[in-house]
């Protein structure tokens, strides 16, 4: 099974595919789309959503887990342009014929390390160790992308629809 995390945001998104087999996990690819900030809003959402589709297309992932929208009431602003970026990458995955998920972030550090408020060295630690990497993942927005597929693979994709908002 080969599972994609993503990570979005409209300046740097994280990502990393996986696979498991056998009882093993390993890395396929990883590593952030970022789009030009300079253009304009409707410019970056479609690069974002080509550069997407290319990593979906090169890693041939079996779904995708996005991470959930986070943000305080304090700013709207930035919690609709993330549901921007969201979309865009959930209609990536629906053009490929994905399913596509969603955690939210403590859902994975409890996957991962077994407490939803563990911190985010101690979740990139589990990644490097999970993964059986020399150094953690830079930055912290693959790291992100892969502790989202790592979740989903412990979790083992049964009942996800219940940790799905």
């Amino acid at each position: 099974m080969r599972i994609l995390g993503i990570d979005p945001a409209l300046r740097v998104t994280g990502y990393g595919a996986i696979a498991s087999s056998g009882g093993r996990t390993v890395l396929v690819e990883a590593g952030v789309i970022a789009p030009d900030v300079r253009l304009r809003l409707e410019e970056r959402l479609r690069d974002l959503h080509v550069a997407t589709c290319e990593v979906i297309a090169a890693t041939r992932p079996d779904a995708i887990v996005i991470e959930e929208l986070y943000t305080t009431y304090k700013n709207p602003v930035t919690a609709v342009l993330m549901g921007h970026a969201r979309g865009v990458l959930c209609l990536a995955g629906s053009q490929a014929g994905l399913p596509v998920y969603t955690l939210g972030h403590a859902h994975v550090k409890r996957a991962l390390t077994g407490s939803g408020s563990a911190r985010k060295d101690q979740v990139n630690a589990m990644v490097t160790r999970l993964l059986g990497l020399r150094r953690a993942p830079e930055p912290n927005d693959v790291s992100d992308a892969l502790a989202l597929a790592l979740a989903y693979m412990n979790i083992g994709g049964r009942d996800l629809a219940r940790l799905v908002s």
